[in-house]
């Protein structure tokens, strides 16, 4: 039987980390540790979508778990191989890389 090395996270870009969680690459796990968790946000959510980073489609929010490495959660794929994502609080403050957002891709 053929053993999977784990998968790590990426070296983080303003405060955001991602790795694969399957060989594919069609779930990935996103962690956070940018500005509004450096400003105290009780609370953070992911604002994401599919398809190219001027078009998004199938945008959503997720709530972020607070974990001892940051705030975390995992996104399955569909059939895009592009996700687009920044965050927010629930005050609605945002970290959108500056306007560039955050971009995980299937090559």
């Amino acid at each position: 039987m053929k053993t999977i090395k784990p998968f790590k996270f990426s070296q983080a870009i303003h405060g955001v980390q991602v790795k694969p969680l399957s060989e594919s690459g069609m779930e990935v796990a996103v962690r956070y540790n940018g500005l509004l968790a450096a400003s105290g946000a009780t609370e953070i959510y992911m604002h994401y979508g599919y398809g190219e980073s001027d078009n998004w489609s199938d945008v959503r929010d997720q709530r972020l778990e607070r974990t001892y490495e940051g705030w975390e959660s995992s996104v399955s794929m569909q059939d895009n191989k592009q996700l687009n994502f920044c965050f927010r609080d629930s005050a609605h403050n945002w970290d959108n890389n500056n306007g560039l957002n955050w971009i995980y891709r299937i090559s």
